[in-house]
């Protein structure tokens, strides 16, 4: 028997940190198989990035995001219908609970999570790591943009104006220690019909698309398909050697890490 069983490529590369040396990733990929004698065209993925934390004493962004993975991966494997603000709600909640982290004193991360059955693609987005969807009625890009306006603005240019508006109306919401920020994320839901391929990324790879102008989300996809998804870390990778005095694109960072996940949801195995 034929069942529609998307690939799933990963693709991942450590960055440096403020001051240029390497260090590991904090950037985590979740990805959630079909539990054995269920429905095999479910199944859930997840980007997080987790921010570089500053402040003494606070566990590391990347150390949150291996948390909050985990238990987004129990969740979704446990309760697949649950609806993606509670899933992450309640993953936020219980690593707070886990290791008593309160708000506006814990590290931080990013979500990007696509979830699907049979009927539906569901996704979600936290901050500024984005879900792109390649269907029959064209691209739609699941962004959340606020942090990016925040920038623009120059509004973050400090940290206590970062932590003065991290998970506050009128600023940005993130994944921390404050459950209702998943009430904040940007969602979309498009019939499983319609789409051919999802891809979820860091911001160290969609910098490629948004900043440097090395190609667009259809030259993103195109290259991955033709070469993999580790080519198109390579080619920001290459762009951010090119300006390693960070002249043509000031950036906090030589090179951020990078996470990519690409669904193709039109080749079929079983």
């Amino acid at each position: 028997m034929v069942v529609a069983v998307p690939r799933i490529e990963v693709a991942e590369q450590a960055g440096t940190s403020l001051d240029g040396e390497p260090r590991p990733s904090e950037d985590r990929v979740v990805v959630v198989d079909p539990a054995p004698g269920s429905d095999r065209e479910t199944g859930a993925v997840a980007v997080l990035d987790g921010a570089t934390e500053q402040r003494p004493g606070l566990p590391s962004g990347g150390w949150y995001a291996q948390q909050l993975g985990h238990r987004l991966h129990e969740t979704l494997a446990r309760a697949p219908g649950t609806d993606l603000r509670a899933t992450l709600a309640d993953a936020i909640d219980a690593v707070a609970r886990e290791h008593d982290l309160r708000a506006g004193v814990s590290p931080s991360s990013t979500v990007a999570l696509a979830r699907w059955t049979a009927e539906v693609v569901d996704v979600l987005v936290l901050a500024d790591s984005p879900v792109v969807l390649f269907g029959t009625t064209g691209v739609e890009i699941v962004a959340d943009e606020r942090l990016s306006r925040l920038r623009t603005a120059g509004r973050l240019r400090t940290r206590s104006a970062v932590e003065s508006l991290r998970n506050h109306v009128g600023g940005f919401w993130v994944a921390e220690a404050a459950p209702d920020a998943a009430e904040h994320a940007v969602r979309a839901r498009l019939p499983r019909a319609e789409v051919q391929t999802l891809i979820l990324a860091t911001d160290g790879v969609a910098t490629g698309v948004d900043d440097y102008g090395l190609f667009d989300w259809h030259g993103l996809r195109q290259l991955a398909d033709d070469s993999g998804p580790r080519a198109v870390l390579d080619a920001v990778r290459d762009a951010e050697r090119s300006d390693s005095a960070r002249t043509r694109w000031p950036r906090p960072k030589v090179h951020d890490d990078q996470a990519i996940v690409v669904v193709d949801f039109t080749t079929r195995s079983g």
